[in-house]
């Protein structure tokens, strides 16, 4: 398998539990080097900041276990209603590519086509709870603003057809839930880009009813939680991902204060 480029051989806080079985899994060879890995001092010089491992390696461990608890959540939501859509499939493919690059799309296809085998070979409820115990991990080794990053990309893919069906969203809601992350984060996403004044008073997770000094209280809540640089550390291409999310969020501040005059 291609590994190198996207997700690398270090494999950082996912290596054990849940997650790093199902990489086991569905990577094999590349994650016997990223196991390896784990235990390995950086020898290759550099500030480590009084670790035994390298600062690179700390970033890198970081981002590949973001990516692939990624494509673990993304292959439960497309699978939600039974089947797996080409709308679905395309969206995946252009936020890969424009995201992260050519390397990515190829590799990220290949570890979603495992993941799909996996979920068949075991069947619908032990995927789900094998999801469910990622998401515990993901949650014990993720800051908010990251797993609100990830729960962003499962509304998105659930747009992705023009239509979001139910199962998708009880299945992002289901994610959210065991991501330990509140029911309020999906409704305001499930909003997001919307272009109409009560579609950005659900971003805000306010009624209108709200004072003006509630709704200034509730973006200010919402902007620090989703500033891109809350995500930085995971890499330029993942806050660029993030930015999108961000503008959205200050549209909806901008409809709701130019209704009220604010």
């Amino acid at each position: 398998m291609a590994a190198g480029k996207w997700i690398g051989s270090f494999l950082g806080w996912m290596a054990g539990g849940p997650l790093g079985a199902l990489a086991g899994l569905v990577i094999g060879a590349m994650f016997d080097y990223g196991m390896d890995s784990v235990n390995t001092p950086d020898t290759g010089g550099g500030d480590t900041g009084g670790s035994p491992y390298g600062s690179g390696r700390v970033y890198e461990g970081q981002r590949n276990s973001f990516l692939f608890a990624m494509l673990v959540l993304v292959s439960y939501v497309i699978k939600a209603d039974g089947r797996v859509m080409h709308s679905e499939m395309e969206f995946v493919r252009r936020f890969l590519r424009s995201n992260f690059g050519e390397g990515a799309l190829r590799q990220g296809e290949e570890i979603l086509g495992k993941l799909f085998e996996e979920h068949k070979r075991v069947g619908n409820v032990a995927f789900r709870n094998t999801v469910a115990d990622c998401c515990a991990q993901m949650s014990a080794n993720m800051d908010y603003a990251q797993r609100l990053q990830l729960l962003n990309l499962l509304v998105l893919l659930a747009k992705a057809d023009g239509t979001v069906v139910g199962e998708e969203v009880e299945a992002i809601r289901e994610c959210a839930a065991w991501l330990r992350m509140a029911s309020s984060d999906v409704d305001s996403m499930l909003n997001l880009g919307g272009d109409s004044l009560e579609a950005a008073y659900k971003v805000l997770g306010v009624p209108p009813t709200a004072t003006d000094d509630e709704v200034r209280k509730a973006y200010r809540k919402l902007a620090l939680e989703h500033h891109p640089d809350r995500v930085a550390a995971l890499g330029e291409d993942i806050r660029r991902a993030a930015e999108k999310k961000f503008q959205d969020i200050n549209e909806a501040k901008e409809r709701i204060y130019k209704a009220r005059g604010m």
